[in-house]
């Protein structure tokens, strides 16, 4: 079975909290406060692997989880870093929030990208020394790490795709020019997994051509399984569209021709605009010249038509050289493109986190007040709620940012419950007590 698609939740690591600690040694006069900080957590990085072919890994596994840093110790002493952990992917699989936005596209191998970003360590109270405070008593709970659940899709990294309705020969010519080893029957739907095979031109020349399983009416709008079938035609750069000019099975070539291409606008419009050429197949069998005249009629002004048999291999160098040929100008037209702008080379990192959004939003839920905001948010994360001095320093900080104003203006009265993030408050309007 061919595994090219899968859903996965990647959490990254907690950031190590930060020590509370005083130097008290004997000749040491006036120590002051040694805590270090904590370790930055693990990052979970995905790495694409040339050496993988399919999703299958991600059946059995489901959850990826780095590992946390170490917390701060004291004499100054930072936690150790939570190792990232690195999960291999094949290359051209694409990643993506549950939403559908895109979040990386591992296109080459060794290429990397960051999936899940790892908490901030705490600060130690050797952090939080000032002139009017020597010895403060309060240190930092480290943040936690992005978790997101991700969907994974492989599409194939392909040179040449061979499309076309089900039983129309793309199994016979990819088994006919390369060394690939299809399953073939007379039958439809006899391949139900893209099949790859290297087409060697010449001794330094050569590309590597898929067989994608046929299509059906209705593909681009989902129907049975396009989506997944037309995901890999993407990667190709040219297209060779199977056409089975025998009538054989009781379809008209024309028609088939003009379905196939309609579910491929409607998949996307890039991939009608792609190098195309017509592969006139089984012109071994009866009616076979009747209908290539045809379309030759119908299509040869604007498509390059090739007859062959993959039965026989009548054309089938021919259709393969002119592939090739597609391929070289495709080259040539990228090599004219500019440059990409310098950038961090094959290191991408994605935060997954949404954007923040205003400093502080109050909403009213049932009998309690709902306070978000990023920063607020993120504030009572790092605060050690054991520690009298860290809960000090809390409010101090929300009351900087105008929390009380806020909900007091929205209607906030003595002995409400206020809930910001994972805690839960009880409200008391100290903004008469000054």
């Amino acid at each position: 079975m061919f595994y090219d698609y899968a859903k996965i939740f990647v959490k990254a690591g907690k950031g190590g909290d930060g020590m509370v600690s005083f130097r008290r040694e004997k000749y040491v006069p006036a120590g002051g406060p040694s805590g270090g900080d904590g370790g930055k957590g693990g990052s979970v990085v995905f790495v694409a692997d040339e050496g993988l072919r399919t999703l299958v890994d991600f059946r059995y596994r489901k959850h990826y989880n780095a590992a946390p840093g170490e917390p701060g110790k004291s004499k100054n002493m930072h936690g150790a870093a939570g190792a990232d952990l690195v999960v291999r992917v094949p290359v051209g699989t694409v990643v993506k929030k549950d939403d559908g936005s895109v979040v990386g596209d591992l296109v080459f191998h060794r290429q990397r990208l960051a999936v899940a970003r790892g908490g901030r360590g705490g600060k130690g109270n050797a952090r939080f020394v000032s002139s009017v405070n020597r010895a403060p008593r309060v240190a930092d709970n480290g943040e936690t790490g992005e978790e997101s659940w991700l969907v994974l899709e492989l599409k194939l990294l392909a040179d040449v795709g061979l499309i076309g309705f089900p039983n129309v020969g793309k199994s016979s010519i990819i088994a006919r020019v390369s060394a690939a080893k299809p399953k073939i029957a007379d039958y439809p739907f006899t391949t139900i997994d893209p099949n790859l095979g290297v087409v060697r031109l010449d001794d330094e020349e050569s590309f590597v051509l898929a067989d994608i399983p046929g299509l059906i009416e209705g593909a681009g709008e989902g129907a049975g399984l396009g989506f997944r079938f037309l995901r890999h035609v993407e990667r190709t750069r040219v297209l060779i569209h199977v056409l089975d000019v025998s009538g054989f099975e009781g379809r008209d070539p024309l028609e088939d021709f003009e379905t196939i291409t309609k579910e491929l606008e409607l998949y996307s419009p890039g991939l009608s605009s792609k190098p195309q050429i017509v592969a006139a197949n089984k012109m071994d069998l009866p009616q076979a010249e009747e209908n290539l005249a045809r379309l030759r009629e119908k299509l040869g002004g604007d498509h390059q038509i090739i007859a062959i048999s993959a039965a026989t291999g009548l054309g089938c160098a021919e259709l393969m050289r002119e592939a090739g040929r597609l391929l070289k100008e495709q080259d040539a037209i990228q090599a004219r493109l500019p440059e990409p702008a310098p950038g961090d080379g094959d290191i991408r990192v994605t935060r997954l986190e949404a954007a923040d959004g205003p400093p502080i939003a109050v909403r009213r839920d049932n009998d309690r007040w709902i306070l978000s905001g990023s920063e607020a948010e993120r504030q009572i994360r790092r605060t050690n709620f054991h520690n009298e001095a860290a809960v000090g320093r809390l409010l101090k900080i929300l009351r900087s940012m105008d929390v009380d104003g806020t909900l007091k203006a929205a209607g906030a009265a003595d002995g409400d419950t206020v809930v910001i993030g994972p805690m839960e408050f009880e409200y008391a309007d100290t903004s008469a007590g000054g």
